[in-house]
């Protein structure tokens, strides 16, 4: 068995993208998951994202498509459109509780969880994946006017660790980014999956919940 760590990422893409955008670069997601599995033992990398599904097309579609076909576990739902008191059209799609579960969840099977985001709302749950004994280090930017993460965030957080820092790591190189003709679907660089099983602690993360002694290993 590897003596490294046990880690997982835990992205909130609206959250990832509005900071990589005020700090005018792009994430190469495949990048960030082989340096995060070159130093750890990386169980689980989580991708989190509201979408409009009645849309005929969705620019961030390929990019869902891309990542679940290769290492990311992609968790959806659908946004919530609704008019305020002003008679303005506004969309909602906030995806804070599906990433508390799942982290809740994971944290007895994991030493080190990697949040990127800024938003203030997870300290509560950052707070309670420390009294589980787990290490958390939060990825967001205070490069920025006003900093992207909140103050209560980076306080609570064991490592604080600035996105800016981590570009020529993680980010993607402009000159990369293919030219598509329109209607081309997204490149799988892995086998397509089959379907999946229902939802459970084995089958959404791949591993088995405590239990007596056996041969098996984790899948």
């Amino acid at each position: 068995m590897s003596d490294r760590q046990r880690t997982a990422i835990f992205i909130d893409g609206a959250n990832l993208y509005a900071t990589t955008k005020a700090l005018g670069f792009d994430i190469d997601y495949k990048r960030l998951l082989k340096d995060f599995q070159a130093r750890d033992n990386l169980i689980r990398a989580f991708y989190y994202t509201a979408m409009i599904e009645d849309q005929e097309y969705s620019s961030i579609r390929p990019l869902i498509d891309w990542l679940d076909y290769n290492g990311y576990r992609v968790v959806t739902k659908p946004v919530k459109e609704f008019t305020d008191s002003s008679g303005r059209r506004k969309i909602k799609g906030n995806m804070d509780i599906e990433l508390t579960i799942d982290a809740l969840e994971l944290s007895p099977h994991i030493d080190h969880m990697v949040l990127f985001s800024g938003d203030g709302d997870f300290r509560s749950l950052v707070e309670a994946v420390q009294r589980r004994g787990v290490r958390v280090s939060v990825v967001s930017t205070i490069q920025t006017q006003p900093p992207m993460i909140a103050d209560d965030l980076r306080r609570q957080a064991d490592e604080f660790v600035e996105l800016a820092h981590l570009a020529s790591r993680i980010g993607r190189d402009p000159g990369e980014r293919s030219v598509r003709a329109p209607g081309d679907g997204p490149r799988r660089d892995f086998a397509e999956r089959g379907p999946r099983p229902n939802p459970g602690l084995e089958s959404r993360y791949g591993i088995r919940p405590a239990a007596p002694p056996s041969d098996e290993s984790e899948v």
